[in-house]
């Protein structure tokens, strides 16, 4: 959170103007750059709004978590207040989201949604958006996850009237998520009454609260059964909930009207479109909409089709590559789902493609022809290879060749790396991938770091956490050789070898060996601790803590990293790959195998003085930061 203190102390500090500059001061040292405008202003004029509120209703005793961060993602809400509930006695939080709208329109065909002017696409209506953080911090925040009942939300639009808001509050349910205006605030200061105690003051609860353990991330394939056969298993927030609303949204417009729209979904890594991707598959095959799912990552396929379709055929079914539909009838799909959408090539044909097939049709005009609601996740900034055109453009560009509506979602919030942004430019900065040379860590509660002085020290930490039932792997640079798969019943060779600790890297095939599963499988089993990953079959997965052994590849030499391309043993690389193409990718490498973590990364160089600044940068070894 960026600040915290009593209700009483917070109307103090906003007039006389120094909360904003803790604010302003508090967010700089925690992501690297100063607010926005918006942002500031959105301080400046909300929280005193709010602040007033709470001593009015005699609750200056409350206390007052300003811009709180959510649990393993980069989500604030806007205020947790905490306190004691009067009848109970237990602890009780308020989730506040403070809007400036003055005026909001309700979508015409899903109230969870509405338009604001200063919006170009929907968003998410206050009062949903406020539900689903209190559900998110539920199922996270281990203060509270056994007790959700102490938490409620309130969305606070304090420039609006009643007016201004007809029709947002037809999702008002159970009580639990409610929005008040400023003609209303007398109902908001009788709400916050009936939650809060005036008799007792909120620290105490404040930091329960707040020293709630993080619950392990839930992981997108080990619940991927249930999400695709019985219930949703993750909360989306704000943007991620507003694009699976457009989706089936549009899915049911194209029902009734018999006409197709496609919809784009871009974001960065970590942003939640697989997520988002899967929650939809899941919804859509319970209503029993015709929808499949495809990727161009053989990797990923097969592991949703292992995972997701254990043992229910029809479940793998689901599961298809982008060159599945060259003779697939037009519009015999409700939806098609393309995750990793920017991996679309040029055709589907390739040198096993029957002559009859060959028809020379592009696959972006072939995924859009099978379905009446076409649905692409995509990072647009994503470097396309030759071969490859998934962009925004080339989407758009198909769907107006057909007259085809086409809409467009972005996702900005990043879920990866326990959502830290800090840990994120850390790691960047620390590889020389952006320019300012690399910086000493600076913790910021949502990411753990650590360096050990051994594999066997690595090895041991993360065994730790997972008898607390984190999920744990230790990936490495490919700087060791890769022996042949050995026969079943035969012990996996140890080619990973430092000093007098070895393991084996993690299967190349699709099949379990001698107690290993396959590749594809690697990052989700819980037997995969025992192979050291490449970045081949990390990328794309995510674990709760990240080993990382960095190899000879990358090295410190005095004030710089210093690449060598004979130390690895990437195929990728050939004799004719340039210099400074190998020095970039064996960087990437490494940032890759840097961001798997969603709660912490332990990290080991094999080269003692590549150790000693990992050290210096990192802020001491395991050991002495956690004990094991």
């Amino acid at each position: 959170m960026l600040f915290r203190a009593s209700a009483k102390t917070v109307a103090v500090m906003a007039l006389d103007g120094s909360l904003f500059l803790h604010l302003t001061d508090n967010f700089v040292h925690m992501h690297g750059y100063r607010p926005g405008t918006s942002e500031a202003r959105s301080w400046e004029r909300s929280i005193p709004a709010l602040a007033a509120a709470l001593n009015d209703a005699g609750l200056g005793d409350v206390e007052v978590m300003l811009e709180y961060s959510l649990p393993l993602n980069s989500k604030r809400a806007d205020v947790v207040l905490a306190g004691v509930h009067p009848v109970t006695g237990e602890p009780s939080y308020v989730v506040v989201e403070l809007k400036q709208w003055s005026q909001v329109l309700p979508h015409e065909d899903d109230p969870t949604l509405c338009h604001v002017d200063a919006y170009a696409h929907p968003v998410l209506n206050p009062i949903e958006q406020v539900r689903r953080y209190c559900e998110y911090l539920v199922n996270f925040n281990g203060a509270v996850s056994e007790h959700g009942h102490r938490v409620a939300g309130v969305a606070f639009l304090h420039n609006a009237t009643e007016f201004g808001v007809a029709g947002l509050r037809e999702i008002e349910r159970d009580g639990k998520s409610l929005l008040f205006t400023a003609e209303r605030r007398g109902a908001l200061l009788d709400h916050l009454r009936t939650r809060l105690s005036d008799k007792h003051p909120g620290v105490h609860a404040a930091d329960e609260f707040h020293a709630g353990v993080t619950a392990p991330s839930k992981q997108l394939m080990s619940v991927a059964a249930e999400e695709v056969r019985e219930r949703t298993q993750f909360v989306l927030l704000d943007e991620q909930q507003v694009a699976y609303r457009m989706v089936l949204n549009a899915v049911e417009k194209a029902k009734r009207a018999d006409r197709k729209e496609v919809v784009i979904v871009t974001g960065g890594p970590g942003t939640g479109k697989s997520v988002i991707a899967l929650q939809l598959l899941g919804e859509l095959y319970r209503r029993g909409v015709s929808a499949l799912h495809a990727t161009g990552s053989q990797s990923f396929t097969k592991t949703m089709r292992k995972v997701a379709g254990a043992r229910k055929r029809e479940v793998q079914d689901l599961f298809k590559y982008f060159n599945s539909f060259m003779a697939a009838e037009k519009n015999s799909l409700g939806a098609l789902i393309c995750d990793e959408a920017h991996r679309i090539r040029e055709t589907s044909a390739n040198r096993y493609t029957r002559a009859a097939h060959r028809t020379g049709r592009a696959q972006i005009d072939e995924l859009i022809d099978v379905a009446y609601v076409p649905v692409f996740f995509l990072d647009e900034h994503q470097v396309v290879p030759p071969g490859e055109m998934g962009t925004v453009a080339e989407i758009k560009a198909a769907a107006a060749k057909r007259g085809i509506p086409c809409h467009v979602v972005p996702l900005d919030s990043q879920f990866r790396c326990g959502g830290s942004d800090a840990y994120l430019r850390w790691v960047v900065r620390l590889l020389g991938l952006e320019p300012g040379g690399p910086v000493v860590w600076d913790p910021d509660d949502r990411m753990r770091l650590l360096v050990a002085d051994s594999p066997q020290e690595m090895e041991a930490f993360l065994q730790a956490r997972r008898t607390q039932n984190y999920g744990a792997r230790i990936s490495a640079g490919y700087c060791w050789p890769w022996s042949p798969e050995p026969k079943p019943g035969e012990p996996l060779a140890p080619d990973v070898v430092i000093g007098d600790w070895a393991r084996p890297w993690n299967l190349r095939g699709d099949r379990s060996v001698s107690g290993a599963p396959p590749a594809a499988l690697w990052a989700t089993d819980p037997a995969g601790f025992g192979q050291v990953g490449c970045v081949y079959t990390a990328q794309g997965f995510e674990y709760d803590w990240s080993g990382v052994i960095i190899g000879p590849d990358l090295v410190w030499r005095g004030d710089r990293w210093v690449t060598d391309r004979t130390a690895s043993k990437d195929p990728v690389f050939k004799k004719s790959t340039p210099d400074t193409d190998v020095d970039r990718l064996i960087r990437n490498t490494y940032k890759v195998l840097l961001t798997r973590g969603m709660v912490g990364t332990i990290v080991y160089s094999t080269d003692p003085e590549t150790r000693l600044k990992l050290r210096e940068l990192a802020g001491g070894p395991a050991r002495d930061a956690v004990p094991a």
